[in-house]
């Protein structure tokens, strides 16, 4: 087990479940866990069948698990007054006026979001955190992010000393922020990536580009959890006998072109929502592997 474990995948593949899962099991081995989503349309507050929002929040039912949903535009306020704030007193409405120009681009959104990511990432308040990230495309840049922005505060500091995030003087100490951040992404005694897949070529093939992807950038995925896969016994006939056939042969395919540790979970025939419903979840993926 690492502190900060990261579950990606692309969309509908159960990533929130399973990491939902994840963080079930390790509160109840008596770890202070905290789950917190960085994906805008995230249904973690579904999945547990409770409010949760942008703010941290125990679950009902399982000691030791808190969760928080990360609201973009609440992360970006927050954000720019920590900026801003510190000059309102000092600095005349006009340069305050321009400091808050400087902040109303993406690039702010973006890293307001990640900035709070960070923030998780370096607490000492919790013994596991679990990362349910934004579809894979969209983790893939928020985790390059750290290497980016450091390199752009470096290189506006040589220049005009203004970034899409601020005056560089201001923002100096989010450069060694940003730096531990990427050693700790990179470092597999601290950092675990689990990529969740279903059982089918395109999700084969995502699951492939992005461990590809993260490799280029020096992070190593760790683990696939290989998920909703039709149980045997239900597919004598017909089409499931096909659809059967078929996802057997994308998980041998997936067994000789990624080799990771994986983990397997059936379809499951009703929804799961709910700390049992969970916990049932948790139960079977630490146990069948």
């Amino acid at each position: 087990m690492t502190k900060h474990i990261f579950f990606s995948g692309k969309g509908g593949v159960g990533k929130t479940t399973m990491a939902s899962a994840t963080a079930i099991h390790y509160a109840l081995t008596g770890e202070k866990t905290l789950i917190v989503t960085t994906d805008p349309a995230s249904n973690l507050a579904d999945v547990f069948e409770q409010e949760i929002g942008h703010k941290i929040t125990s679950i009902r039912g399982i000691d030791n698990l808190h969760a928080m949903e990360i609201d973009p535009d609440e992360a970006t306020r927050e954000y720019k007054e920590r900026i801003i704030g510190p000059y309102r007193e000092i600095m005349p409405e006009d340069v305050i006026a321009s400091l808050e120009e400087n902040l109303s681009g993406p690039c702010t959104t973006e890293m307001a979001s990640f900035d709070r990511f960070i923030d998780f990432m370096e607490t000492d308040e919790y013994d596991v955190i679990v990362f349910d990230t934004a579809p894979t495309g969209h983790t893939i840049r928020l985790l390059e992010l750290p290497v980016d922005w450091s390199r752009h505060i470096e290189e506006a500091s040589k220049g005009s000393g203004q970034t899409c995030l601020g005056p560089v003087q201001s923002i100096q100490d989010s450069k060694d922020k940003y730096d531990r951040a990427t050693a700790l992404l990179k470092d597999p005694e601290r950092t675990t990536f689990i990529f969740v897949m279903r059982p089918d070529d395109l999700s084969l093939y995502e699951t492939l580009r992005a461990s590809r992807e993260l490799e280029t950038i020096g992070i190593k995925s760790g683990e696939i959890i290989i998920n909703g896969i039709l149980p045997r016994e239900v597919c004598e006939v017909g089409f499931f006998k096909r659809k059967y056939g078929s996802e057997q042969a994308v998980i041998k395919k997936t067994e000789k072109t990624i080799k990771k540790s994986r983990r397997y979970m059936l379809l499951r025939d009703n929804e799961v929502k709910g700390v049992d419903a969970l916990r049932n979840i948790a139960e079977e993926l630490f146990a069948r592997n």
